[in-house]
Parts: structure tokens; C-alpha cells; sequence
């Protein structure tokens, strides 16, 4: 009798094999995965992914201590988002502040996202050694002192200080809370609610420019913003404190999985040692991600109030639309990603983004500018909606604090010049604006970059992994990380008569 399933090829083996392997794979709209049966014998076939489900049907499956977690894990991603574009979206008000150019004022950005990468290191070791709770407790807590530390610095030399420490802590925050967010999700509601979580950031940049349309266009009136920075970040903070350590870390714990701290850097060494081609493609990844965000938004209020020459109310007004369709692109994108695959909606995405430049750049107005910002960021904001699913799938289980966290910031270390180049490049350069003055030129340099961006993500993402489907449940804590794997899925095959499992040989 024939096989009912439809047989695949072996998973390849090797960097460039699999990768080879990844690229016929986004072809295809089945998914490649082994198959464990009741005997241990092994396949790989096939599969076609499960239907998309309704919204709604995917909320509802979430509890209301899931739906907790998950607040307050998009809520602390928010309020760290607002602290980082409380200072991106006021740059003219500060070089005249602080009596300096621009891209000076954007060396603060370089060394916040520079910085990020050692707090991600340091804080999301601590909180999957120690919980999810007490380091992103503090990390909030030191951001919201940072924030008034921000306000109160007297010369140019004491604010790049203090916001080299903002970064520090800013860093500690992506990883625990996207632990703390998507952990707790069902499968099927991940890629959906991965969506809503990444977009918290696009969310905090949205009511920073709130806040900056609020305050008006004065010099001294980004120290109003800062204020309420600081205020989210002690509120997130606070909130935090409310609730309880995350159900897998504390699961873990109970079952004897917790180990020592002597243990925990041992075996975090051997994770590096054994999945130092993972952690290499997904900070090479986020580099180019963190490029795509920083420089399609960072500078763009500038670029509207000094090459559009809108006031800074319309330009406020215009970036607040533009985060607004990031909001919507990312929320749709990541529930769309849990049927079409992670790495084909980035792709698309990302492809469809490049297409709209021209007419992001290259029109006047606010109402249009506002319209294609709006179309430009909800495609941006829609590939990286996928990013923190992605990164957790790909995660090695007893890392899903550490692994996100730590690739993410390194691609923000790595991309942390980004706002600095275009604005040096645009100080440099010089175009007609629709007036006749001739101003810097920020449109050419913004579509330019970006569109470089965007080719190096879709390569990037076109011959790497995916993880689709993955289940976070019954990880370990640090110890014996391939061992504990195995022993899950001998467990499950005796239970189950057949095992499905992704293409690294992990449950899916």
C-alpha cells in the first residue's frame, strides 16, 4: 500500500547544504519536518501548515493569567520603546539645547544601542538563571531614574554619559519580556500575538510623538517628554513586582531542572559552543533588522522638519501616523506568518516595503507624507512583528530569555552608527527642497540606506532557518539542554503514534 504522507528529502546537513536546503524550502508552501513513531523510526515528509484560524478564536485561547503575562510584557517593551524615541524624536530640539549638530546629538542613539547588547548579555543570563521577574524589576526601575538623570545632565559630555548607561539597562528589558510574553501563548496563537508583543515598541514611539506634539515645539520642552518616560518606566516596573515568576521557569524549578549558578555559566559556554552557527545567523539577522527600524524611522521627523519643512505639530503628526500603520502591520503580519511561514512574510514584506521608497521620500505635504509613511511602516513594522517568535523558536530551550535578548542587541550594537550615518551623510548633502532653499539631504539618504537594508534582509532570511510550530513547553533550565530534549521526545513518542517534529529535530 503506498505511504499516506509525502516524503521530503533528509534535512540537509552543513551551512551550505542547509541553506541551499532553506531557500527550495520557501518555494514550497508545505513545511519540511521529521517524523517520530511509536518505535523510534524516524522520516521526514511533507506537511501542509494548519488553516489560519480567527483572531478572536486565538485570543480566546490565551487565559487570564496568560493574558496578564502577557500585558505586562508588552507593556514593559512599551515603556522601554518610549525611552529610546523620547530622545530620536525631539534630536532638533536637543542640538539646540545642548548648542550642537545633529549628528552629534545622535551619538547618544549610537551608544544607547551600542551598550544594549552588554545590559541584553548580563540581564537576560540573570533572568534564566534567577526568573523573569526581579532583573527586568530593576532594569525598569534604573531606566525610569536614568530618564531624570537624562533631564538633569548639564553639558553634552554628562547626557552622553548618562545615556550610555540608559543603554546598559534598556538592553536587560527586550529579552525577559518577550520570555515572559510569548511563553505563557498557545502554539497556534503565537505568531498572532508575537505580532501585538513587537509592536509594543512601534506603540512607544507612537506616544513619545504624542507627547512631543503635546509639548510643543519649544527647546526646553523635551524635558517634559523625559518626564513621562520616566514615569512609564516606573510604572511598568512597579507592575511587574504584582505578579508572579513565569509558569515555565518556576515548572522547571519544581522539577528539579534548576541548577546551580557555577552549572548555568558552564552550560551556557557549551550552548554557545554548540549553537554558535545559530547565534552567528540570527545577530547577523537582527543587524540587518535593527538597521531596517533605526533607519527608516530615526531620522524621518527630522527629514520632515528639515527637508519638508514641516512644523514640528505636523511632523508630530505625520510620525505619529507613520507608527500607527507599524502597530497594524505588525499585529497582521505575525498572525499571517503562523500559516504562510515566519521567513516567506518577512520576505514578502520586506519586498513590498522596498517598493514603496519613491513614494515615501519623494512627496510634499504632510497629509501625503503621512499616507505613505503610514503604508511604509506597517510593512516594515510587519516583518520585524515576526522577529520575536522567530527568535524564540529558534532559541535553544533553555535559553528563550538569554538567545532573543542577547541576538537582538548585538544586531542593535552592530546598527547602533545607523541614525549617526544618515544624519552625517544628510549633513553633507545637500538638495532643493519644494521652497527653493537648499537643504540637507535626508530623503536620498534614508531611501538609499534603507533600501540596502532590505535586499540584506530578504537574503538573509531567504537561506536561513525556521522553526515554525515549536513548543516552548517542559524546557530546561540551563543543564543538559540536548539531553533533557531528548528524553522530552522519547517521553512523547510513547505516548503519541506518531511525533512531528521541525527540522533541527525538535518537537513541533
Amino acid at each position: 500500500m503506498a505511504p499516506d504522507y509525502e516524503p521530503a528529502d533528509p534535512v540537509a546537513k552543513g551551512i551550505i547544504p542547509t541553506a541551499k536546503q532553506s531557500f527550495a524550502d520557501l518555494f514550497r508552501w508545505k513545511q519540511r519536518v521529521v517524523v517520530i513513531n511509536e518505535l523510534g523510526e524516524t522520516h521526514t515528509e511533507w506537511q501542509s501548515p494548519a488553516p489560519l484560524r480567527n483572531p478572536f478564536s486565538l485570543m480566546a485561547m490565551l487565559s487570564a493569567r496568560d493574558w496578564v503575562f502577557f500585558f505586562v510584557g508588552w507593556f514593559a517593551w512599551t515603556a522601554d520603546a518610549f525611552d529610546f524615541h523620547a530622545l530620536s524624536i525631539q534630536t532638533v530640539k536637543l542640538s539646540k539645547y545642548y548648542d550642537t549638530s545633529k549628528t552629534a546629538i545622535t551619538t547618544a542613539i549610537t551608544l544607547t544601542l551600542l551598550l544594549r547588547s552588554v545590559g541584553a548579555a548580563i540581564f537576560g543570563l540573570l533572568g534564566d538563571r534567577y526568573g523573569r521577574k526581579w532583573p527586568m524589576v530593576i532594569n525598569l526601575i534604573v531606566l525610569g531614574a536614568l530618564q531624570i538623570g537624562t533631564i538633569y545632565a548639564a553639558t553634552f559630555q554628562e547626557f552622553l554619559a548618562v545615556r550610555s548607561l540608559f543603554g546598559l539597562f534598556m538592553g536587560g528589558v527586550y529579552g525577559n519580556a518577550v520570555a515572559m510574553a510569548l511563553e505563557n501563548c498557545p502554539t497556534e496563537a503565537r505568531g498572532f500575538m508575537s505580532g501585538i508583543l513587537q509592536q509594543g515598541y512601534s506603540f512607544g514611539y507612537v506616544l513619545a510623538a504624542i507627547a512631543n506634539l503635546g509639548v510643543g515645539g519649544a527647546v526646553d520642552s523635551w524635558k517634559t517628554v523625559f518626564w513621562v518616560a520616566a514615569g512609564l518606566s516606573f510604572a511598568a516596573g512597579l507592575l511587574r513586582c504584582c505578579f508572579p515568576e513565569s509558569k515555565q521557569f518556576t515548572e522547571a524549578k519544581a522539577s528539579g531542572k534548576h541548577i546551580t549558578a557555577a552549572d548555568f555559566w558552564t552550560e551556557t559556554k557549551e550552548m554557545l559552543t554548540n549553537e554558535w552557527r545559530m547565534c552567528i545567523y540570527c545577530t547577523i539577522l537582527m543587524s540587518w533588522f535593527n538597521y531596517y527600524s533605526h533607519t527608516s524611522q530615526d531620522s524621518y521627523t527630522t527629514f520632515c522638519l528639515v527637508q519638508k519643512e514641516l512644523s514640528n505639530d505636523a511632523a508630530s503628526r505625520a510620525s505619529i501616523l507613520m507608527k500607527t500603520g507599524a502597530v497594524v502591520g505588525g499585529s497582521i503580519t505575525g498572525y499571517l506568518s503562523q500559516w504562510v511561514g515566519r521567513r516567506r512574510a518577512i520576505v514578502v514584506s520586506a519586498f513590498i516595503s522596498g517598493l514603496l521608497i519613491p513614494a515615501w521620500i519623494l512627496v510634499e505635504g504632510e497629509r501625503a507624507l503621512s499616507v505613505t509613511s503610514f503604508f511604509m511602516q506597517f510593512f516594515v513594522q510587519g516583518a520585524w512583528g515576526i522577529v520575536p517568535i522567530h527568535l524564540s523558536e529558534l532559541s535553544p530551550p533553555a535559553y528563550r530569555s538569554t538567545f532573543p535578548g542577547l541576538t537582538y542587541q548585538l544586531g542593535n550594537a552592530i546598527s547602533s552608527p545607523s541614525a549617526q550615518i544618515v544624519n552625517a551623510i544628510s549633513e553633507s548633502h545637500f538638495v532643493r527642497s519644494k521652497s527653493g532653499d537648499i537643504v540637507e539631504a535626508y530623503g536620498p539618504t534614508l531611501g538609499l540606506a534603507t533600501a540596502i537594508v532590505i535586499l540584506g534582509i530578504m537574503v538573509t532570511t531567504a537561506f536561513g532557518p525556521e522553526k515554525r510550530g515549536r513548543e516552548f513547553e517542559g524546557g530546561p533550565i540551563g543543564a543538559n539542554i540536548h539531553r533533557d530534549e531528548e528524553k522530552a521526545i522519547d517521553s512523547a513518542s510513547l505516548d503519541e503514534k506518531s511525533t512531528a517534529i521541525d527540522e533541527n529535530g525538535t518537537r513541533a
